[in-house]
């Protein structure tokens, strides 16, 4: 198969879809992969590395789309991309359509078969492409809102860890699954006073047995998510539906209980958010405030931290781009059910349930 990997445009975006090692993988394999110059020029690949993998360079993503059966990427594609896609081509990516009804229609429009890493399951349920972004985003989510509590950045002035005699910052995570989990593992770590919360009670069990007293874990009730807000310095959103939008809980007159210059960070952003008051940012501009609480909501918080994302992302995804440019996408989805979760769009039609109902798009 013809595989391609263009340059991610999305802003302050420098992973990239393949790395050398990735494409070596392809090319030994006998498939023919072509990377846009400069692909991964923002985690120090040049084009010289992936030409010893056997890549051809080309000079733009117009001519990586034509020369391509299957496009790999990192981020949803931009307008730009998308009105490159033709019935053909296989897009293989993080989607989140959930929230983002443009993109949905112009994938549908395009009439290529596009598979969301997000949505891409493994046999105990779990979401394995999306394991390794949760788990930086989740890490990245403590170290954020510890910067955003300084007070030159316009926060409450408070130290996460605390000092001998001055007690810690209170952290509330919001969902503990794979990010919330690694964003309790590092806020503990900085000694903060960190609760979880969850509906589900075998998952706070787990949490209790892994972090024993170093953490308390609460059923998220209503009532449980008010009071944590008024409380925490902090408040992590790392909750997730798969395909669908995230659920609001925190409101927007929860805010104006909390304290001023507390943060919010919303990891739950490309699925449209957890907080009421949450609306996407770029990493020129991330935060915001309103009710003078501040938001840290950057669509692509791992593109901070690139190289570690790239890798880890590369980790997770390269069995499957194997698999697909081996088969075909119709032959690899029928031997392996579990990828064919991870089909969103194709032939013109939402083919995801949680997708279609968030959008409210006919399933095909």
């Amino acid at each position: 198969m013809r595989v391609g990997v263009p340059r991610e445009i999305k802003n302050h975006e420098y992973r990239v879809g393949l790395t050398p090692p990735s494409v070596a993988e392809l090319t030994a394999a006998g498939h023919a992969v072509t990377v846009e110059t400069r692909a991964g020029a923002g985690i120090d690949f040049d084009d010289a590395e992936y030409v010893a993998a056997g890549a051809r360079i080309a000079p733009s993503a117009a001519d990586v789309f034509a020369a391509s059966d299957m496009i790999v990427k990192v981020k949803e594609p931009q307008p730009s991309e998308i009105a490159l896609l033709e019935p053909q081509h296989i897009l293989f990516t993080y989607l989140h359509l959930a929230p983002d009804k443009a993109q949905a229609e112009g994938l549908m429009k395009s009439g290529a078969t596009c598979i969301a890493y997000e949505t891409v399951t493994a046999r105990d349920g779990s979401l394995p492409l999306l394991r390794p972004m949760s788990e930086v985003a989740g890490r990245m989510a403590v170290q954020v809102g510890a910067h955003y509590l300084e007070k030159e950045q316009g926060g409450r002035g408070i130290l996460l860890g605390g000092v001998p005699g001055v007690a810690p910052a209170r952290i509330a995570i919001l969902g503990g699954g794979v990010a919330g989990a690694n964003a309790a593992q590092i806020a503990v770590g900085m000694r903060a006073d960190v609760t979880v919360y969850d509906i589900n009670n075998a998952r706070l069990a787990e949490l209790d047995m892994l972090f024993g007293n170093q953490i308390k874990t609460a059923y998220a009730s209503r009532a449980a998510i008010a009071a944590a807000v008024a409380r925490a310095h902090l408040v992590i959103g790392a909750v997730l539906v798969p395909g669908a939008a995230a659920p609001k809980l925190v409101t927007r007159p929860m805010l104006a209980t909390m304290k001023r210059g507390a943060v919010l960070v919303d990891i739950a952003i490309d699925q449209g958010g957890c907080f009421e008051t949450s609306r996407a940012t770029t990493h020129d501009d991330p935060v915001f405030k309103v009710d003078g609480v501040t938001h840290y909501c950057v669509a692509n918080m791992p593109g901070a931290v690139a190289r570690t994302s790239a890798f880890a992302l590369n980790n997770a995804t390269l069995p499957f781009v194997l698999k697909l440019a081996r088969l075909g996408a119709e032959a690899a989805m029928a031997a392996d059910p579990y990828l064919a979760t991870g089909l969103n769009v194709a032939a013109g039609k939402i083919r995801h349930a949680a997708v279609a109902e968030a959008l409210g798009l006919p399933l095909g």
